[in-house]
């Protein structure tokens, strides 16, 4: 009789976990400025940073004063494609702002997401 050895079917299926582990993995937002919950003065550009490359097509945000409205920003992707840079028309009055992201990572996966700053 034989004796079974588990020893090769996990050393296979720790390789395909392993192997699976950066394949599931999102974009991430790893930097912006104006920064998550800080406080600056007036600024007329915003720059958030994501851990992969985006999608241009689907890939943009959204600043919101406290009224709720929309802010004028003209955004675009710089040639690293994890770089997205606003570009507003006048600089922000006092006020708190909350960014809306949303991102289409070069993997097909949609994120979104959103923090607030404030200028003083």
């Amino acid at each position: 009789m034989r004796n079974f050895n588990p020893a090769p079917f996990i050393a296979v299926a720790a390789a395909v976990a392993f192997a699976a582990g950066p394949a599931a993995a999102h974009a991430r937002l790893v930097s912006a400025t104006p920064a998550p919950d800080s406080t600056v003065a007036a600024t007329r550009s915003l720059t958030l940073t994501f851990s992969e490359r985006t999608v241009p097509a689907f890939s943009g945000f959204d600043v919101v004063n406290a009224a709720g409205e929309k802010v004028a920003i003209r955004t675009s992707v710089a040639e690293d494609g994890k770089t997205l840079t606003g570009t507003l028309p006048r600089p922000l009055a006092a006020g708190v702002y909350r960014v809306d992201w949303r991102i289409a990572s070069s993997d097909g996966h949609r994120m979104t997401g959103s923090y607030t700053f404030t200028v003083r």
